[in-house]
């Protein structure tokens, strides 16, 4: 494992506490001018996830109506919107393939909406020890100055069998170790340079969050458009869920 890498994990809790979850169960609130750009206005403002730590899965409860949740899977990759009471409403296999086209001015579908909403927070909330999972290769390169600190940043290239923005992204670190800000460009949006910043860090039975997060348009030369979020995430408390035999414990902010 590259060293720096070695030290954010530590620096999030450890690979040893993240090994023994489960789920986790996270109660946010997702807003900004993108969804309202995409035909979703408000559509995410009150919002409980569950994901499993391990494979891309997440259902999104509610999901656009009180009476829906949204359930995202991989293997084969696909979205479903239930009922609450189970009913299919929707399903759709390979739905990437649904934004064949698409720009940043597209507006999106129900199921698109669940599917970018669904492997983006599964791989923000999974991050760092994401980035020590079969096929992911991380690698230091330059670090970058900014906000006053030398941030050292990752390299990451993810394999084929992992649903995320886009093959190619890179990690910020602070002098902590602790995630300050990630780059990509997810090709579901028309390859949209995007800078997402981290902050409010809070330990969440002995691992590491950042509770507020931040998605800026970003320039070729790496600079970032500070003045405006596209998307606004902030988590207000986080279950963790333990493996058998363990007991689920909630902490909040």
């Amino acid at each position: 494992m590259d060293d720096l890498l070695s030290r954010v994990v530590e620096a999030h809790g450890g690979s040893d506490r993240w090994s023994a979850v489960n789920t986790l169960t996270v109660r946010m609130s997702i807003d900004g001018p993108l969804w309202t750009a995409k035909g979703w206005p408000n559509a995410l403002v009150e919002e409980t996830a569950t994901l499993d730590a391990r494979r891309e899965h997440l259902v999104y409860t509610p999901f656009t109506a009180p009476d829906r949740r949204s359930e995202f899977d991989v293997d084969p990759e696909q979205i479903a919107i239930h009922t609450r009471d189970g009913h299919v409403i929707e399903r759709c296999t390979n739905p990437r393939a649904s934004f064949a086209g698409f720009e940043r001015t597209t507006p999106w579908n129900a199921v698109q909406l669940a599917y970018f909403a669904s492997y983006a927070l599964w791989n923000y909330l999974t991050t760092p020890f994401l980035l020590t999972y079969p096929g992911v290769r991380a690698r230091e390169i330059d670090p970058w100055d900014e906000n006053g600190q030398t941030w050292r940043r990752l390299h990451v290239t993810f394999p084929n069998n992992i649903v995320t923005h886009n093959p190619e992204q890179v990690f910020y670190f602070g002098p902590d170790a602790l995630l300050r800000r990630h780059d990509y460009a997810p090709e579901v949006n028309g390859n949209a340079l995007a800078a997402h910043y981290a902050g409010g860090h809070k330990t969440f039975g002995d691992l590491v969050f950042p509770t507020r997060r931040r998605v800026h348009r970003r320039y070729p030369d790496g600079t970032a458009d500070l003045d405006l979020a596209l998307i606004t995430i902030d988590l207000h408390d986080i279950t963790i869920n333990p493996h058998a035999n363990g007991d689920a414990f909630r902490l909040k902010r």
